[in-house]
């Protein structure tokens, strides 16, 4: 559950990605964030170290609902078949309004170095996160070497996916459906995982 700063943060994060979509990040400037967002500019700067990282709450959201989600994996189901569960049913609109334009940041990142440097820091968080997920699975402990090579490879294909998927939908006009988008999550998971996670796990 967010606090009230993390909600405010948030909220200039998507009034930021909508600018950066909309203009680009180069003529959007932080005067533009902090009208959007109905605040001073000296407010954004005190949550923000500039104006690319205000795209990193919404960056965050859309890594950890993911990340959340296979938190909740259980031990007897394989990876297919949970993003199946998950992810074959409908989202919450606000979710799925924040996944269009973080998929729209992401078709923007072979340009913009510094908007993916902010992306870079949403997913090595969730790579940490993803880290006590597999020590978990396998009864191992986060801060083993493998288990960490394992968080960080599948953290990476994931990465990759979401930046393939997105500029292929927005910059080529590429179709998706959503079983493409669990097919290609599942596949890229199994196939970048060192460790046994992928099938169904004994106590």
């Amino acid at each position: 559950m967010m606090g009230v700063q993390d909600e405010a943060r948030m909220a200039v994060s998507r009034h930021a990605a909508r600018l950066f979509v909309e203009r680009g990040v180069a003529a959007t400037s932080g005067d533009d964030i902090a009208a959007a967002a109905g605040l001073s500019k000296r407010t954004v700067w005190r949550y923000f170290r500039n104006k690319e990282s205000c795209a990193e709450p919404l960056f965050d959201a859309t890594s950890l609902r993911f990340i959340a989600m296979l938190r909740n994996w259980p031990r007897d189901a394989s990876i297919e078949s949970w993003l199946q569960a998950c992810l074959g049913s409908e989202r919450a609109p606000a979710d799925l309004a924040d996944d269009v334009l973080a998929v729209r940041l992401l078709a923007m990142l072979p340009d913009e170095p510094d908007l993916r440097a902010s992306w870079l820091m949403a997913t090595q968080r969730a790579e940490d996160a993803l880290a006590m997920i597999v020590a978990d699975r396998l009864e191992r402990s986060p801060r083993e070497l493998e288990v960490r090579l394992c968080a960080a490879t599948v953290m990476a294909a994931i990465r990759v996916v979401d930046e393939t998927i997105s500029i292929a939908a927005v910059r080529h006009r590429q179709t998706f459906t959503n079983q493409d988008v669990i097919d290609r999550l599942a596949h890229a998971i199994r196939v970048a995982s060192t460790l046994p996670i992928c099938d169904p796990v004994l106590a």
